[in-house]
């Protein structure tokens, strides 16, 4: 049996070193920020910089390694869609922010 499992379309499933390769690299990359704010040695805008910097390399780490993002033949249609779930999400945040906000300016009001 193949260690590394391919799709008709020739898309690669990963194999057990690249999920362990991303497991050890993801919970790096959880624990020092969360030391960092355990711990506190650098002033709050630099921590919350360096929060923001490991959480989108944490992000990128798990869409190669767990989501299999990559250039391969299905690649685009992966993309395309993790594009709209970005989307969906920020339009739910967002409007989610300004129910709450205006909740909160029209209770002030009364």
């Amino acid at each position: 049996m193949a260690t590394n499992a391919s799709t008709r379309a020739g898309e690669s499933h990963g194999s057990a070193k690249s999920y362990n390769l991303g497991f050890v690299l993801s919970a790096i990359l959880t624990v020092i920020p969360f030391m960092l704010v355990m711990h506190p040695v650098l002033p709050r805008p630099t921590t919350l910089l360096t929060l923001v910097a490991f959480a989108v390399m944490q992000l990128i780490v798990q869409l190669v390694f767990f989501l299999h993002m990559n250039r391969s033949s299905e690649g685009g249609w992966n993309l395309i869609s993790f594009v709209f779930t970005l989307v969906i999400l920020f339009i739910i945040v967002a409007l989610s922010v300004w129910i709450i906000w205006s909740m909160h300016y029209n209770m002030m009001i009364n």
